[in-house]
């Protein structure tokens, strides 16, 4: 009676064990399956030429949350055109303030030297970096946590050599950021509930950042900018 009492009670832990885990696997599938996907389309301009794009989630206020997406030569701190100590041009690694210096302030995360942009040795994650876009483009983003509320998304694009008649090669003479941003970064955002999933909310320009990424700031006069306002035709962003 004894030995039949113990065979019952290790069969009745086993099976307690095997419904255990089970649920933490269970648990956990639900828990990715909580997150929120964010679907970024944005339609290219006439303007558009090889971009750089920056896109990241804030609260309901503007605080930075994470960024989603970030081009890979930003986000790793090296550009395929970098270095041509050899006498032609090669990847290398290279620090532009002024590409996308909004978002560089918003996510306010010091390198290994002290400043804010990333590096080789401190990198944007490879989850939220890629190439940059060529075309018109469809993202799907994945957000850290399930969103539930209102919250903002921005995307700050910059394209070099996008001169006008404000903004010339001579403006900032010997300025050497600004001679590689031309029109400064311009910052959209939108407005998103997670009450309102499957609704298309389009992205409005803001504002540009810094000429030569030596702040944060965003400047909200937008008329010193021409065709930088063309880059892009049309950005929208759906809750899934």
């Amino acid at each position: 009676m004894i030995r039949i009492s113990f065979m019952l009670l290790m069969i009745l832990s086993g099976n307690m064990l095997t419904a255990q885990e089970k649920a933490e696997v269970f648990s956990t599938e639900e828990k990715q399956r909580e997150r929120t996907e964010i679907v970024l389309q944005a339609e290219k301009g006439k303007q558009h030429n090889h971009p750089l794009y920056a896109i990241w989630l804030a609260d309901s206020c503007g605080q930075y949350i994470q960024t989603l997406f970030v081009s890979e030569s930003i986000g790793k701190g090296v550009f395929k055109h970098g270095n041509r100590r050899t006498g032609r041009w090669m990847p290398g690694e290279i620090e532009r303030p002024a590409s996308l210096p909004y978002w560089v302030h918003q996510r306010n995360i010091p390198n290994e030297k002290g400043t804010l942009l990333p590096t080789p040795q401190s990198p944007v994650a490879d989850a939220y970096t890629g190439a940059t876009p060529t075309n018109s483009f469809k993202m799907r983003l994945r957000c850290d946590q399930p969103l539930r509320g209102k919250y903002r998304i921005y995307l700050e694009v910059n394209q070099s050599w996008d001169w006008n008649e404000y903004w010339t090669n001579n403006r900032y003479p010997g300025n050497r950021d600004y001679m590689t941003s031309s029109q400064p970064a311009l910052v959209y955002m939108a407005e998103i509930n997670s009450a309102r999933p499957d609704e298309p909310v389009h992205l409005t320009p803001i504002g540009h950042s810094h000429y030569a990424g030596d702040n944060g700031e965003l400047t909200t006069d937008l008329s010193t900018i021409t065709t930088a306002l063309e880059i892009l035709n049309e950005v929208t962003v759906t809750l899934r």
